[in-house]
């Protein structure tokens, strides 16, 4: 079970802000593979991976990182400054 959490154009193509979730994916590209077979919402939030940034329990990752031991995904668009 991870805790994935959405920020953003993501939470709002998503409707959610957080979710807990069973997965057997073994790394966050899997995890995403399995949101995507979910529903068309999720495929819309994931069109675009290269729109995309991830973190893993609160470290900012890459979609080819594992997910043993992780506890929290986070998905949210590239920051901007400002």
């Amino acid at each position: 079970m991870v805790e994935v959490v959405y920020f953003a154009w993501v939470r709002e193509r998503i409707g959610l802000p957080r979710e807990r979730v069973e997965t057997r994916a073994a790394t966050v590209s899997e995890l995403v593979a399995e949101l995507i077979g979910r529903e068309e919402r999720y495929a819309a939030a994931f069109a675009d991976l290269s729109a995309l940034r991830v973190a893993l329990d609160q470290e900012l990752s890459d979609f080819a990182a594992p997910l043993a031991g992780v506890r929290e995904v986070a998905f949210f668009p590239p920051m901007t400054g400002g």
